[in-house]
């Protein structure tokens, strides 16, 4: 088995800890149970630190180790779920109705776990480990959040890394590449006015439905017409609401939207073109609109020597065929993109095995997989904080 003996053991235990946290999914910054849980297996485990209270619910632990002075480096989990009504029907299901781990976190604050109590047992490496459990992965930017709180300074982090399982990657599979491996975000919410009246005299009024389905044609043109074809960009329409009769033509239209980009230039010009078309597109129509865009998280870009280096470390115990260094990137986005600005370090990704997919009501974190996450994480530690000489 690739895993370390003790790793294994230790999953057992982890696995009852990550039920419990799919029991009882918290949201954003709120998470008064999922934190408080967390934290008293930080204090049983036998941290030598623990600062709660970091982005409201966020807290990060420190462990030393016993082969001297060394750098701190960071292990960052996510603690938040999702607003989605579970289906899974499992005996640990969630109790919060409308409330889901549906993307994992429960098992990525469970392997983080498992790791801390391995390396409080062992501490065999110089230095430093800094466990962070940060809140409002999902919505709200909790990393952006941590580090604008000062943990990389206030802690003296010199490296940063993450860790996301996939389903449909099996089991004991890592995989992660330097530079750009997820997209920036944005959203745009669009208000188009025009003049409402009667549905059968479309002539006296200022149509915002056929002025606001144009746009949503137009934007379309924004990757297919103004970006290079061989980037990646994506302009997606989400919502579109407009009146409630069917004989009244409305006075207002409202459109929503994602906008993801795996270059920063590339989400310039996407916001650029997207004002633009809007607002002369209405106006052609006799209407106006009113553009909130907003940008949420940037381009995830990992950093070539410490990604070589936790590629490495997996294949270490994993072997060379269970991980890639080249995976194709994703323009899903996430918000440890803030803690890859402020420090070097490396986003991995961990099989899943055949789950249902992420953000889905019948998801479930794979316990199978809590043994390899231990394992990469403490061995990752100690490769980083090796003693010297």
């Amino acid at each position: 088995m690739p895993v370390l003996n003790r790793a294994a053991e230790i999953a057992r235990e982890a696995a009852g800890w990550r039920r419990h946290l799919h029991t009882i999914p918290e949201l954003e910054f709120d998470l008064p149970e999922t934190a408080g849980f967390i934290a008293a297996r930080l204090r049983e485990i036998g941290v030598d630190e623990l600062h709660t209270g970091i982005a409201r619910t966020g807290m990060v632990a420190l462990i030393r180790g016993n082969l001297g002075e060394g750098p701190t480096v960071a292990l960052r989990a996510d603690m938040d779920a999702l607003p989605i009504r579970e289906a899974t029907g499992l005996p640990h299901a969630s109790q919060n109705l409308g409330r889901m781990h549906a993307c994992g976190h429960d098992g990525h604050s469970a392997m983080l776990l498992g790791a801390a109590k391995h390396l409080a047992e062992t501490r065999n490496f110089a230095g430093t480990v800094a466990l962070i459990f940060q809140p409002a992965e999902e919505n709200g930017g909790g990393g952006e959040v941590m580090v604008k709180e000062g943990i990389m300074e206030r802690f003296g982090i010199a490296s940063v890394y993450g860790l996301h399982n996939v389903p449909g990657v099996p089991v004991g599979h890592f995989a992660t590449r330097p530079g750009p491996i997820m997209a920036s975000t944005a959203e745009f919410d669009i208000t188009i006015t025009g003049r409402g009246g009667h549905a059968a005299h479309p002539d006296e009024t200022v149509d915002p439905i056929v002025a606001g389905a144009q746009i949503v044609s137009a934007l379309q043109s924004i990757a297919a017409r103004n970006a290079d074809p061989v980037e990646s960009l994506v302009v997606s329409v989400t919502q579109f609401h407009a009146g409630d009769a069917y004989n009244v033509i409305p006075q207002t239209a409202t459109i929503a939207g994602t906008v993801r980009a795996l270059r920063p230039e590339l989400g310039d010009l996407a916001e650029h073109r997207l004002k633009a078309l809007v607002s002369g597109l209405a106006q052609a129509h006799g209407a106006t609109a009113e553009i909130a865009y907003v940008t949420s998280y940037p381009v995830t870009v990992n950093h070539d020597a410490e990604t070589a280096l936790a590629a490495s470390v997996a294949r270490g115990f994993a072997g060379d065929t269970q991980v890639r260094d080249d995976v194709p990137p994703t323009l899903g986005g996430e918000d440890f993109a803030f803690m890859l600005q402020a420090r070097p370090g490396c986003f991995m990704y961990i099989g899943n095995g055949d789950t249902a997919g992420l953000h889905h009501p019948e998801y479930d974190f794979n316990d199978e997989t809590i043994a390899h996450g231990i394992t990469y994480w403490v061995k990752l530690a100690e490769t980083v904080l090796a003693a010297k000489g």
